[in-house]
């Protein structure tokens, strides 16, 4: 019949020494139909004047190349489909729809490297299905197969994988779907906020996520929240703080406040009594001990809310305010002299620490006993840092160290020292800030002379490993990072001193569709 091969119907009801035949003058073009069945030559598509009632199908080196989604709709009482030896280019999800007493399914030798994620959707009476000779490749367009396999109740045979080469010539049915990492993560621009910053914090009042900048060059604290008509973030009130490096917000019910640590002293707490009202100053803080402020963080002691402010001046101190009745009053200098340049409240073997960063020394690591802070340690092997963040992953504690000159550190609790772990070029970084944003524990490496880069804790081996960088737009000497969740949207919040701040878009990609 030619080197197109042929199309073999067997047609159901049918009995020996009984005829079959098409509608008078309609055997389809380039058929030859006799008593039991028909022989077509390389025709890609069904000849409307089969029968319905199909049982059996064999298309074996028909030089088909698509197969299209409900191919085969007008035979839905086939039994066995054999779609062998073929090249395809194309084959669509739902091809085999509306074959619901399929039970042998064969695809060998097609020269398939992957399959569509649905292509076996609705096939709930499959008993056997045939894959093998195809050249598969094992990356993660076939993690679905592996993952439905076990999950129906037919034989598949599957045959080896042709790439990639570390997996080429193993069996499909050998591979662990746990192995495959085929979800991926995207950080993409979303909006610009004008002004620059030195810090963001991120806060939910009355159930609504709110964002506070800190604005040094406007002189203010901004407050930003979800404008859900624009599917955009606006402001929603600013209080005026000249010279302002930290706006560190803290809610207890109804009340809002907002402590605004300044330069050259003058940082103030701000309240909101009640969400109908505005933020309105509540008291100055610690004039005479908070010169230089440079970071400010909120602990809770002893149940109790706190603000402790780092000072970057040879005559303040970093101090400890709590508080005490309507407002918060200091508690405890710590760190004189040393010119603190951040504060970090940590949790150690189920006690509050305080980790201070300073110009002078190590950081050096606090533990809150008998209603004060008192020296524990200080960190080895780290000179030169300028901030430390933490976080936690698989019961272990990490700490990012910032160094501006050198690499900046990742180092891990062993139960009574932070110990290196490892070491990230950084040149010209000043923040080093881990996030937690949905399932991803990652951490952004800020840079003054080069893209900011976004790491991802692989759990496996424990280590940070590079997943992209922040831009464009670039970022212009970042400050700070905070992610807020809006409206089922994940954001990542980029404070810039020299620079706008800018917003981008978290968003989750699978890599397996």
């Amino acid at each position: 019949m030619g080197g197109a091969g042929i199309l073999l119907l067997l047609l159901a009801g049918v009995g020996v020494g009984e005829a079959w035949r098409p509608p008078k003058g309609k055997c389809p073009l380039g058929c030859s139909c006799s008593k039991d069945s028909a022989l077509c030559e390389g025709s890609p598509d069904l000849p409307e004047s089969f029968a319905p009632t199909l049982l059996s199908l064999s298309l074996v080196r028909t030089g088909v190349t698509q197969l299209k989604a409900g191919s085969f709709l007008r035979v839905p009482s086939l039994h066995l489909l054999l779609f062998t030896s073929n090249s395809f280019s194309v084959i669509e999800d739902d091809a085999f729809a509306g074959l619901s007493h399929l039970q042998y399914l064969s695809l060998a030798n097609n020269h398939l490297e992957t399959l569509p994620r649905f292509l076996f959707r609705g096939l709930e009476t499959l008993t056997h299905v045939d894959l093998r000779g195809n050249p598969f490749q094992c990356d993660c367009r076939v993690l679905w197969l592996l993952q439905w396999i076990p999950t129906v109740n037919a034989s598949v045979g599957t045959g080896a994988c042709a790439g990639p080469a570390a997996l080429a010539h193993m069996q499909l049915h050998n591979l662990d779907p746990k192995t495959f990492k085929c979800r991926a993560i995207e950080l993409s621009w979303f909006q610009t906020v004008g002004e620059s910053a030195l810090g963001v914090e991120a806060f939910s009042y009355q159930g609504e996520p709110h964002v506070v900048l800190a604005q040094p060059f406007a002189g203010r604290c901004l407050i930003l929240t979800w404008d859900y008509s624009l599917q955009r973030f606006r402001q929603e009130e600013e209080l005026s703080a000249p010279s302002v490096v930290s706006c560190k917000p803290l809610v207890l019910g109804p009340r809002l406040f907002v402590l605004a640590a300044r330069l050259w002293g003058g940082s103030q707490l701000w309240a909101r009594p009640g969400p109908d009202l505005r933020l309105a100053p509540l008291q100055a803080l610690a004039p005479r001990r908070l010169l230089r402020p440079n970071d400010a963080e909120l602990l809770w002691l002893d149940g109790q809310p706190c603000f402790v402010v780092a000072d970057a001046s040879k005559a303040g101190s970093t101090t400890l305010l709590c508080r005490d009745g309507p407002g918060f009053y200091p508690r405890q200098s710590l760190h004189a002299w040393h010119r603190d340049t951040d504060a970090e409240a940590l949790e150690l073997d189920g006690r509050p620490h305080l980790l201070l960063a300073s110009a002078s020394q190590r950081p050096v690591l606090f533990h809150w006993f008998g209603g004060r802070f008192e020296r524990r340690t200080d960190i080895p092997e780290a000179e030169d840092v300028y901030a430390t963040r933490h976080f936690q992953a698989s019961g272990d504690v990490f700490l990012c160290l910032t160094r501006y000159i050198g690499d900046s550190m990742v180092m891990r609790w062993d139960g009574s020292m932070f110990r290196p772990l490892q070491q990230l070029p950084s040149r010209g970084a000043h923040v080093f800030q881990p996030l937690l944003i949905a399932r991803d524990q990652l951490a952004i490496l800020g840079s003054d002379f080069a893209f900011s880069q976004v790491f991802r804790l692989e759990p496996d081996r424990g280590l940070l490993e590079p997943l992209q960088e922040l831009g464009p737009p670039a970022l212009v000497a970042p400050r700070a990072f905070a992610h807020i969740t809006m409206a089922g949207r994940r954001f990542l919040f980029a404070a810039c001193f020299k620079g706008p701040t800018q917003i981008y878009q978290h968003h989750e990609l699978d890599l397996s569709a």
